[in-house]
């Protein structure tokens, strides 16, 4: 191997991430994780890809204005800096993102704070990936899938696979029912946490509110999954959905009750703590056979 090419090797050691807490300590906040640091990781894993890619003016541009900022509002800010300096055709731009990812994450435990680097991809999507006017006029929902699928091994897309629940619901729901058989539990936990009618953080889901049987198919896929992220996603769901509808998850968890195992009586209690504590009695009974 000649020289040069050893050092072009040593200079291309993969795309880089920001250091990053495991928690929030005192004197920080969440927004401290898309500081310069990450800006410049992100110029970088872009470059890195796409050499025609202006790195110091999407830098000055990712930067400006970006002190204020909390953390979700610079996620946005970096979806339309990088925007502004990516080739303008969205599919063309999305997949370069995709291709700048750093690996997927292994483990469902003790992840830390490190896969908000990748809030401002998930924001992206979520901005440019559901209007065909930014992808010359073509639809850009494949697209637009096949990048969650990936950003929601590294990070999660549960914040933008929601403005294509609401757009495109049936299609949406069809997609991620597919992905409920995924091998990657983060995939398989999406289409749970995605679809939640009430997910912190995110808007609502006017819909499913409404009406959230069309997501019930996809719990009953989850409810015995093997890994408890996903379960715990499942719970969640339910006990959003029991806010409103008390008595269509009573009756889920009537049926789910039957022949269940220790850890899907877990998630029938979990599920069911909120209006447990307000003291409903149907909650209180079931989560006691449940025990």
């Amino acid at each position: 191997m000649t020289a040069s090419r050893k050092n072009s090797q040593a200079a291309d050691s993969g795309p880089r991430l920001p250091k990053a807490p495991g928690f929030i300590a005192k004197g920080s906040t969440l927004k401290d994780l898309l500081d310069r640091d990450a800006v410049e990781c992100l110029a970088y894993n872009v470059r890195r890809v796409h050499p025609p890619f202006d790195s110091p003016g999407f830098t000055r541009t990712a930067l400006d204005g970006l002190a204020p900022l909390g953390i979700l509002e610079r996620g946005n800010h970096l979806a339309r800096a990088l925007r502004s300096h990516l080739p303008p055709r969205y599919e063309t731009a999305v997949k370069l993102l995709v291709t700048s990812l750093g690996p997927p994450l292994k483990d469902t435990d003790d992840l830390g704070l490190a896969p908000f680097f990748y809030l401002p991809h998930v924001s992206f999507v979520a901005q440019f990936g559901t209007d065909p006017a930014y992808n010359e006029g073509e639809d850009p929902f494949e697209a637009s899938l096949a990048a969650q699928y990936e950003i929601t091994r590294r990070f999660s897309a549960e914040f933008c696979i929601r403005p294509f629940l609401i757009r495109w619901p049936e299609r949406t729901l069809a997609r991620l029912m597919e992905w409920t058989r995924d091998p990657d539990p983060h995939v398989r936990r999406l289409c749970s946490e995605g679809t939640r009618p009430r997910l912190p953080w995110a808007p609502r889901i006017p819909q499913f509110i409404r009406d959230p049987r069309p997501t019930l198919p996809i719990l009953e896929a989850l409810k015995d999954d093997p890994d408890l992220y996903v379960r715990r996603s499942v719970a969640n769901h339910l006990g959003d959905v029991a806010k409103d509808h008390p008595d269509l998850v009573f009756e889920q968890c009537e049926r789910w009750l039957k022949q269940a195992s220790a850890e899907r009586r877990w998630l029938i209690r979990h599920a069911l703590r909120h209006p447990a504590k307000k003291g409903n009695r149907q909650a209180l009974d079931l989560r006691q056979r449940a025990a």
